[in-house]
């Protein structure tokens, strides 16, 4: 695998952000929820590419799985992470949280904001509780290589992930201007936001990508 590999990863539901982890810094968590915000309602699976990375997103049961990759591990091993932690979330939660199978985006009026609200935020605590795992998923992923890229040869013969939805952050956000994508390696997580919607500023040195438009 490349030296970074799995960048960031979270699980959502509808527009709500549950749990998250990252090894790193940098403002691709702002890009993952702006994409989160335009994922079509047609597909379960959708990739956007962004100058050397990729936001993979896989839906199931009403709820989004992310992880943002260094685009040199290609499409296969983020999505077999991803059916891992899926796999790991539905185990532990499946019988306490309500999954009608509706796609999380669709509109919902019996929806009650204010049960949404107590059953997916401080209520379950997920991101204390879910957060390590997801931090485990991405160590073993990136610890045992060769078995992820077995793994996701077989998983591209039978959900062919070539087939994937894939297009470009700045298409899909319909943004004007260039999107700067930065990522940090750092123990220290805090960080400052700045002046664009877009930038985080970690106290490093931050290593900073270009996005631009997919050919073909």
């Amino acid at each position: 695998m490349s030296r970074r590999g799995l960048i960031y990863s979270f699980v959502a539901k509808g527009t709500v952000v549950l749990a998250e982890h990252t090894p790193y810094s940098g403002n691709f968590s702002t890009i993952a929820v702006q994409c989160l915000q335009k994922l079509p309602s047609n597909s379960n699976k959708y990739t956007y590419s962004c100058d050397g990375h990729t936001f993979n997103f896989l839906i199931d049961s009403g709820f989004v799985f992310l992880a943002v990759a260094d685009e040199s591990i290609g499409r296969g091993i983020p999505f077999v992470f991803l059916e891992r932690v899926k796999d790991d979330f539905k185990q532990q939660y499946g019988d306490s949280i309500k999954t009608d199978g509706s796609h999380p985006l669709a509109d919902d009026e019996d929806e009650d904001d204010d049960l949404f609200e107590d059953r997916f935020s401080i209520a379950y605590n997920l991101d204390r509780e879910f957060g390590p795992r997801l931090k485990e998923h991405m160590q073993y992923c990136m610890n045992h290589p060769d078995e992820m890229s077995k793994l996701s040869k077989v998983k591209a013969q039978i959900t062919e992930v070539k087939g994937i939805m894939m297009d470009n952050i700045e298409k899909v956000l319909d943004r004007g201007e260039k999107i700067e994508l930065l990522v940090d390696k750092t123990e220290n997580l805090q960080f400052q936001v700045n002046t664009s919607p877009f930038a985080l500023c970690p106290k490093k040195e931050d290593t900073c990508y270009s996005c631009h438009l997919a050919c073909g």
